[in-house]
């Protein structure tokens, strides 16, 4: 066990709570996030295309952040789990479940947001509702964490937890004072004179805070991050779903730890605020997750440039679609093209978008629903644009990556 170390009872002990360091290049860090970000929300025209990317960004969320906490799971394994068809190996099957809690929760966060206008994110309520929700969604064996002794205790989803931890070098707060911390938590960075200037750096910092606090018993590498994201939405810089922080620090997964831990750190001198904890440690954590921001918003720019997203479309029909005559080829990438642009196409409309006739029209349309390219709600209905894992590698490269998955 390692040597004892203070156990922090005063939520005055995770002071600072902004950084005082760096301010002008956190400040531009942060305009130049919010002038991207909604920038890449109008890059899709269509609110139904925005709908159906910002869907699958919400699975490559899931796997990123799991990827982070040492866990891998494919995408069309993430599809198989959204429809409840798991696999019979045990370690497939837990990342299968780890992976589609964290989607279902990120859906549902985002739809309590959206009723709930009011509702104060960094409140202990919130930050509980996330956990509860991710871990009522496992099968019971995930639900054990560890204890400082090393002793396996059944974890409950959504409570504070009542043992002491140590994680890395760092001793979180007394589990009899995390009432008292995530009330000063929700205090500080749910104060609604807060600038909105200030909002990104206030995530950044608010983001080592919580994970420096460790809340619960295990999840606070994944509830921190939903937390985040949470924030992302309510402050309107996500691009409505079309970008997420955790690919660009699962990329990075060893610099972000560096960065926690060395933001764990005590004051170090006269020079180094007025906090008890390290103010230039928390600066650069900040910028680093600034930056990481601002990374992943220009990586989804480039990717969903209209002009390159549809020449990949069509490369994939081209490479794909092979046995298909260059006429057909040439009709379906008509009607891809349209569903870039609206947000559905009326089946009539076919015909005019390809320049054939009713009954050929008809055809070309069970083509593309048959081939998984589009699909439809009713049998008769619209036609929406599809994106899932068969498409995924020539539409969206690089937008999952193989990364290593061993702990640091």
């Amino acid at each position: 066990m390692p040597a004892k170390m203070e156990l922090y009872t005063r939520p005055s002990s995770m002071e600072p709570l902004l950084p005082a360091s760096r301010l002008p290049e956190l400040a531009e860090l942060s305009c130049e996030i919010w002038r991207r970000s909604n920038r890449l929300l109008e890059q899709i025209p269509s609110h139904g295309c925005r709908i159906a990317i910002a869907h699958l960004v919400c699975g490559m969320n899931s796997y990123y952040s799991n990827l982070i906490e040492g866990h891998k799971t494919l995408p069309r394994d993430i599809e198989s789990a959204l429809r409840r068809n798991f696999s019979k190996k045990p370690a497939e099957r837990d990342n299968q479940h780890l992976a589609a809690a964290h989607i279902d929760v990120e859906k549902l966060m985002r739809e309590r947001l959206r009723a709930e206008p009011e509702l104060s994110i960094h409140s202990a309520d919130f930050i509980c509702w996330l956990h509860r929700e991710f871990y009522q969604r496992l099968p019971e064996d995930l639900q054990f964490t560890e204890s400082i002794t090393g002793k396996r205790e059944r974890l409950q989803p959504g409570v504070l937890r009542d043992h002491e931890v140590i994680v890395g070098g760092h001793q979180p707060p007394f589990s009899g004072a995390l009432e008292a911390f995530m009330q000063r938590f929700e205090l500080f960075y749910g104060d609604k004179t807060l600038p909105a200037t200030s909002q990104l750096i206030a995530l950044a910092a608010g983001h080592h805070r919580l994970a420096w606090i460790h809340p619960f018993g295990d999840g606070n590498g994944r509830v921190t991050r939903l937390h985040s994201h949470a924030w992302l939405i309510r402050c309107q810089a996500d691009a409505a779903g079309l970008w997420t922080i955790s690919r660009g620090l699962a990329r990075q997964r060893q610099a972000y730890y560096q960065h926690l831990q060395a933001a764990d750190h005590k004051r170090q001198g006269d020079l180094d605020g007025r906090g008890n904890l390290t103010d230039r440690g928390l600066a650069a954590f900040c910028v680093f997750f600034l930056r990481g921001m601002l990374d992943q918003i220009e990586f989804m720019s480039g990717l969903l440039q209209l002009p390159v997203l549809w020449s990949r479309m069509e490369a994939h029909l081209h490479l794909h679609h092979a046995a298909w005559r260059r006429k057909k080829i040439e009709q379906a990438a008509s009607v891809l093209r349209e569903g870039l642009i609206v947000d559905e196409i009326e089946r009539g409309r076919v015909s005019r978008l390809a320049g054939i006739s009713d009954t050929t029209a008809r055809g070309l349309i069970h083509l593309l629903v048959d081939e998984g390219l589009m699909t439809s709600s009713t049998p008769k209905g619209p036609l929406r644009l599809v994106f899932d894992s068969k498409v995924l590698e020539s539409y969206f490269p690089k937008l999952y990556q193989d990364l290593p998955v061993d702990t640091p």
